[in-house]
């Protein structure tokens, strides 16, 4: 018995991973499919024909095998461990921001980096991405480091003046993260 013919539109498509560049302290995407495919689900920022790849983003897109990097300087293809390293030279809270990123991705949001004071993403609801602004705005704190009371204040105070909710992102000490909503702070 012969096997009944799939249609083109059921085969699920297997997408090969699209090739960065690592020019200095950042990752681009430079074919137009791979900015076409990324932009839509809210990764990078387009700019000159080109998709600029936060160093999370393109840690967890990495990780999952949606693209491959090459480092411009030396022809050499990066392997996570080397990308996060060239990160963790610019950022000593690389590691951190790349998890609470990969955590909150993997729960189906999306999350753009952040503007300030502390607050390292914008969050939006899922279904939500490219229909208006982000509802909640992500401060993470990695568990066993000082955070100062009055930093997180202000951050509440200018989150609550934006109009969003403030999300605290604590890493436990095994990777774990654990997420505390901030309801408004009155300090009198």
């Amino acid at each position: 018995m012969d096997k009944p013919e799939v249609e083109a539109e059921e085969r699920p498509e297997i997408m090969l991973p699209v090739g960065a560049s690592l020019v200095g302290d950042a990752v681009i995407v430079s074919s137009p499919e791979g900015i076409e495919e990324f932009s839509k689900k809210g990764y990078g920022v387009p700019e000159d024909n080109k998709l600029n790849l936060t160093f999370y983003e393109a840690l967890f897109l990495l990780g999952k095998g949606s693209i491959e990097v090459t480092d411009k300087k030396t022809g050499k293809k990066l392997v996570f461990q080397d990308l996060l390293k060239t990160f963790q030279a610019l950022d000593k809270d690389a590691w951190v921001r790349y998890l609470i990123y990969r955590d909150l991705r993997s729960r189906g949001y999306v999350a753009r980096e952040g503007f300030g004071l502390g607050v390292d993403f914008r969050l939006y609801e899922r279904g939500d991405y490219g229909k208006g602004t982000a509802k909640h705005l992500i401060f993470g704190i990695q568990e066993g480091q000082p955070a100062l009371l009055e930093t997180l204040a202000r951050t509440q105070r200018y989150v609550q003046n934006l109009k969003k909710n403030l999300i605290l992102a604590v890493i436990n000490r095994r990777g774990e993260i654990v997420y505390y909503s901030l309801s408004e702070l009155n300090l009198k």
